[in-house]
């Protein structure tokens, strides 16, 4: 019953329904969506490092300012050397 209640409106029309509310509701926004969004930001929530936009550093403190020194880890580009450390030699399949 809930889903269905869910499905019918759109996500545009529950983001307008909950607009100036207390309620904690927020739509979900897809990875392409999110750095527009304004409440992002103006919090700065996402930065841009060569030309990819990725979420910046968290948390952030006023005494400790974090920056983004390069880009987001290829999927697998440290596998071995994370396997290495937690010795795990199986991880890659390359044994030990």
């Amino acid at each position: 019953a809930v889903a269905a209640r869910f499905k019918a409106r759109t996500r545009a029309e529950w983001t307008e329904v909950f607009e100036g509310t207390d309620a904690c509701v927020a739509p979900v926004l897809s990875l392409g969506e999110a750095p527009h969004h304004p409440h992002l930001a103006a919090r700065s929530t996402f930065t841009d490092f060569g030309g990819i936009t990725q979420p910046a550093p968290a948390p952030r403190f006023s005494a400790t300012p974090a920056a983004v020194v390069s880009g987001p880890a290829r999927p697998g580009a440290d596998t071995e050397s994370v396997a290495r450390d937690w010795d795990v030699p199986g991880l890659t399949g390359k044994g030990s």
